[in-house]
C-alpha cells in the first residue's frame, strides 16, 4: 500500500477533494493523511468520511517549534514551513514506513506506481520543474519542485526530512535570499548532500503549465500522451499551479501560454471537477466561503493588461458556464 500526505485549508478543499478522487480513480492501493489547516476544512472532511483517508488537525499536528515561528510567516509561508513536518509526522507519529508528499493542486491521470518503480531502492524521490525556456524560474524557485516527494522511513530518508524541517523552521519566506526561497530551494543540492536520492526521469510525472508547451500532445480516441524528441510518456499527474477563483464565477489559470489542446484535454476535466465539488460544498455547507474569490482588476491598467495577454495568448480567464458547457 502506498502512503500519501497533503495539506490544505477550506479555500483549497475543492482541490484536495479532486486530488483524492483522481487517486481513487487510478486504482492504486493507498492511504492518505490530510492535514486540515482550519476548522471548517477538518469538520467537512470528517463528515465526508472519505475512503482511505486519515485526517490530522492542526491541534494534533502543530508542535511548539511550529507555533513559535507561525506569527512571523504569511499563511502561504507557514504552509511551506510545515511541509517537512507533515512528512515526519507521517513517518514517526503515524508510524508509516514511507510517505509521498503531494501538493493539493495535483491531479492524477494514471496510476503513479510507474514512478515508484523507477525509484527502485532509493530513499528519497525528487521531481524537477523541467521548465521550458520561456518560463524558466530556476534561479528563483530552484531546479526541483516540492510537488511530489517520496521519503522512506530509513536513516537516509529521516536524515533528509529532519534537516529540511530544521531549515524551514529557521527560514521560509516568499522571497529569494542568499540562495534560499521558501521550502523549495533547500532541495537544490540534495543529490550530493544526501545519499539515496533519485531524481524522477519519467516526465509524465510533473507535467505543469511551466513545461507543457515543450511537449507535443498526441491524442488517440480518449487517450492522450506527451512527446518530446524521440521519447514519449503517458500522463501520470499534472500540477495545476496558478488556478484561482475570481469574482463573477470566473476561473483564472495564471499567465501561461496553454493553447486549445491543453485547455481541452488537460484543464477542462479538472476545472469541471473543481466547479462540481464547489457547487456541492456551497449547497451542503452554505455558511462557509469555499473559494475566497479574488477581485478582478478594473480600470485602464486592467484593459491594457487584457489586450497584452490576449495578444500573447496568455488570457486565461474562463467563466464557469463556459467550462461546464464545453464552449
Amino acid at each position: 500500500m502506498r502512503k500519501f500526505c497533503t495539506l490544505f485549508d477550506s479555500a483549497f478543499l475543492s482541490r484536495g477533494l479532486a486530488l483524492h478522487e483522481s487517486l481513487v480513480a487510478t486504482g492504486i492501493d493507498f492511504q492518505m493523511a490530510i492535514f486540515a489547516f482550519d476548522d471548517d476544512c477538518a469538520r467537512v472532511l470528517d463528515e465526508l468520511r472519505l475512503e482511505r483517508v486519515t485526517i490530522v488537525t492542526l491541534a494534533e499536528f502543530e508542535d511548539q517549534e511550529l507555533i513559535a515561528v507561525k506569527p512571523s510567516r504569511t499563511w502561504a509561508e507557514y504552509c511551506w514551513t510545515t511541509t517537512p513536518s507533515t512528512i515526519l509526522y507521517c513517518l514517526q507519529a503515524l508510524g508509516w514506513d514511507e510517505v509521498t508528499y503531494l501538493d493539493a493542486d495535483l491531479f492524477f491521470f494514471s496510476n503513479p506506481e510507474v514512478l515508484f518503480a523507477e525509484m527502485g531502492s532509493a530513499s528519497i524521490l525528487l521531481t524537477a520543474h523541467n521548465y521550458t525556456p520561456a518560463y524558466d524560474q530556476s534561479k528563483l524557485s530552484g531546479t526541483f519542485c516540492v510537488q511530489f516527494m517520496r521519503f522512506v522511513a530509513n536513516d537516509r530518508g529521516l536524515e533528509a526530512a529532519h534537516w529540511w524541517r530544521s531549515k524551514c523552521l529557521e527560514w521560509c519566506y516568499d522571497r529569494r535570499e542568499n540562495g534560499k526561497f521558501g521550502d523549495q530551494a533547500y532541495l537544490e543540492d540534495w543529490t550530493t548532500r544526501f545519499k539515496g536520492v533519485h531524481v524522477l526521469e519519467n516526465q509524465g510525472g510533473g507535467l505543469a503549465p511551466w513545461n507543457i508547451s515543450k511537449y507535443q500532445i498526441r491524442i488517440s480516441d480518449e487517450k492522450w500522451w506527451v512527446e518530446w524528441g524521440l521519447r514519449q510518456w503517458d500522463p501520470v499527474f499534472f500540477h495545476f499551479h496558478g488556478v484561482r477563483f475570481f469574482e463573477g464565477k470566473v476561473l483564472g489559470l495564471d499567465n501561461y501560454r496553454l493553447g486549445p489542446v491543453v485547455l481541452e484535454k488537460i484543464y477542462r476535466p479538472y476545472l469541471k471537477r473543481l466547479i462540481a465539488i464547489t457547487r456541492r460544498l456551497s449547497s451542503e455547507y452554505p455558511s462557509v466561503d469555499w473559494i475566497r474569490a479574488r477581485p478582478r482588476q478594473r480600470g485602464l491598467k486592467a484593459v491594457f493588461g487584457q489586450i497584452k495577454n490576449r495578444l500573447l495568448g496568455t488570457w486565461n480567464f474562463i467563466s464557469w458556464d463556459r467550462i461546464e458547457q464545453g464552449d
